[in-house]
C-alpha cells in the first residue's frame, strides 16, 4: 500500500463485530438494516464483510469467534488507525488504560490491538502495511 492510500492516523478505518455464531448475528444485520454480504474465506470458515446493497461497498465486518479474534470482545469494535500500535498501546498503559488483545499481527504486515480506555470503553488501534 502507498503512503497516499494509506489511512490517515486519528481516523476510524473499519468497524466490525465478533461473536459466536457469525451466520446468525450477519442474517440478523442482512435483514434489519439492509446489508448485504460477501463471505471472507478464513480457512474452514468464513467471517463477513457486510455491503451497501446500492453499491456494495463494504462497510462493515461480522466474524466468528475463532483464531485471530477468539479474544475480542462481542460489541461493535471499531479500529482506529495510528502510525505506531506499539507506541500507541504503551501510551495506552502509561495513561491508565488497559492493553487488552495484542498488539498482533493482521495479515501481512499490518498490525492492531484491543485497549480499554480508563473510562473503559473498549475500541482498537490499527496500524496500516
Amino acid at each position: 500500500m502507498s503512503d497516499a492510500t494509506k489511512p490517515e492516523a486519528g481516523t476510524i478505518g473499519w468497524t466490525d463485530l465478533t461473536v459466536a455464531n457469525a451466520e446468525k448475528v450477519r442474517d440478523f444485520y442482512s435483514a434489519v438494516v439492509g446489508w448485504k454480504f460477501e463471505a471472507v474465506d478464513m480457512g474452514d470458515y468464513s467471517d463477513f464483510n457486510m455491503n451497501l446493497p446500492s453499491e456494495g461497498k463494504a462497510v462493515a465486518g461480522i466474524c466468528h469467534r475463532r483464531g485471530a479474534n477468539a479474544e475480542l470482545p462481542s460489541q461493535w469494535l471499531i479500529y482506529i488507525t495510528v502510525n505506531n500500535v506499539e507506541h500507541s498501546a504503551a501510551c495506552c498503559v502509561d495513561l491508565g488504560g488497559k492493553v487488552l488483545v495484542g498488539p498482533k499481527g493482521m495479515g501481512g504486515t499490518s498490525r492492531f490491538c484491543v485497549i480499554q480506555d480508563p473510562a473503559g470503553a473498549v475500541a482498537a488501534l490499527y496500524q496500516a502495511a
